[in-house]
């Protein structure tokens, strides 16, 4: 598994396409928690939503050859279920597919609730 310095880097090393959809999801995450930490988790860009946030207090994004990857919080696919429907999702995941724009609302009102999940 490669190492990177930053998120920047880890963005710049995926392909255009995957890059750009990485780019979308990162502003629409600072966008909804404009203070949020970028760190690596399990080797991919993660972004604590606490101070110091651990996994369970992150967001992740990833790359992949068909489509990008976020990993909000099982909490947070079940409550947005029927907004991410047209998604493939596992239990705390959901997969964006390449050459389809980035719901950046959507994702910003998530990464918010997961926030204020945090919060209470």
């Amino acid at each position: 598994m490669a190492k990177f310095a930053s998120v920047d880097e880890y963005i710049c090393s995926q392909p255009e396409e995957q890059a750009a959809l990485l780019n979308d999801l990162r502003d629409a995450i600072l966008e909804a928690v404009p203070d949020a930490e970028e760190k690596f988790n399990y080797g991919i860009p993660a972004f604590a939503l606490v101070e110091n946030g651990k996994r369970d207090e992150q967001i992740m994004i990833a790359g992949f050859k068909n489509h990008v990857g976020m990993y909000p919080h099982p909490t947070v696919i079940e409550k947005f279920e029927n907004e991410l429907s047209s998604y493939t999702k596992g239990k705390g995941s959901i997969q964006f597919p390449l050459g389809q724009p980035i719901p950046k609302a959507l994702i910003s009102k998530m990464v918010r609730y997961r926030k204020d999940l945090l919060s209470k």
